[in-house]
């Protein structure tokens, strides 16, 4: 039965560790991780998850874009498993957009990334695969990928006006 885990916050240090590859995707300790991290993500209405973000320094994410009350305009996708994933390349153009962080509850910041990204990843069956996430999925593949790699969206913040309490996002917004 999948466990809901407790989510690391900000000053913690497995946060900025840089986390170690999975040697065997398809070790059983692996599944039961991801089972986790797929509950946790639900409870928590969260659109993406990195193991490091539930105190296991591995390079393992989930994307998991769909609208919910912290994100109520995510498009909607099947969650997508990617276990030691990498940055194949980037798209030129950038854009700003608002994200939070379950490492970091009631912030927002207004923060650039790249429109699109190529990613290589293998899953759960230790198959390698190649994607390409473009617009909102791309920001959370690469808000992810930064916590395999010890950083936090405050680390990319342009400027310290373009962090707010989710109180003072959510009344912007309105």
């Amino acid at each position: 039965m999948p466990v809901i885990r407790q989510i690391a916050q900000m000053g913690h240090p497995v946060l900025r560790q840089i986390s170690v590859s999975i040697p065997d995707p398809t070790d059983s300790a692996i599944r039961v991780l991801n089972e986790d991290l797929l509950a946790t993500i639900r409870y928590s209405h969260g659109v993406g998850i990195a193991a490091p973000q539930v105190f296991e320094s591995l390079r393992m994410v989930i994307i998991a874009s769909r609208p919910n009350p912290r994100y109520p305009h995510a498009p909607e996708m099947d969650p997508t498993t990617l276990i030691n994933p990498e940055l194949l390349w980037t798209s030129e153009e950038v854009e700003s957009g608002w994200e939070g962080c379950l490492s970091i509850p009631g912030m927002r910041g207004l923060i650039p990334r790249h429109l699109s990204v190529g990613a290589c990843f293998q899953t759960l069956a230790g198959e390698k695969r190649e994607v390409e996430f473009t617009g909102f999925p791309a920001r959370v593949f690469q808000h992810e990928f930064d916590h395999l790699n010890g950083l936090l969206f405050i680390d990319r913040l342009e400027s310290l006006h373009n962090l707010l309490t989710e109180q003072e996002f959510v009344r912007r917004t309105e």
